[in-house]
């Protein structure tokens, strides 16, 4: 288990746009696959975005083209970049971590030993 703490969640109109934090050790930055999942009320947690530890990328087609993660080397953070929300977005925010032994590139949950606590996305007009 590694420490996980997200950061930039809040409310926005529906085609706006936000950008979420995940901060880390370094350790845990340069070796462990990385990404977020996302929880609405009453509804299955979903995988949103996911980098390998090779930079390789998978996200939901729900938000394909809309959403970009990516790593700051310069501070150990995981950013998921969110553009043109829609309300069908509004969910539990959460990071997830994994060391490389677990890591198959999929948006599955069980790959993910790591979780954060999550920062709430709320869209709406």
């Amino acid at each position: 288990q590694v420490d996980l703490v997200e950061s930039g969640g809040g409310s926005v109109q529906p085609g706006g746009s936000l950008t979420l934090s995940c901060a880390t050790s370094g350790d845990t930055f340069s070796t462990h696959c990385m990404g977020w999942f996302r929880q609405a009320p009453g509804k299955e947690r979903e995988g949103v975005a996911v980098m390998a530890n090779d930079g390789k990328t998978r996200y939901a087609d729900s938000v394909s083209g809309r959403f970009s993660i990516s790593k700051d080397l310069a501070d150990n953070t995981l950013t998921l970049q969110m553009n043109d929300l829609k309300p069908e977005d509004t969910a539990n925010y959460i990071c997830v971590a994994s060391p490389p032994r677990y890591c198959s590139g999929r948006l599955v949950a069980r790959d993910f030993v790591s979780w954060g606590q999550g920062t709430q996305v709320t869209v709406s007009s």
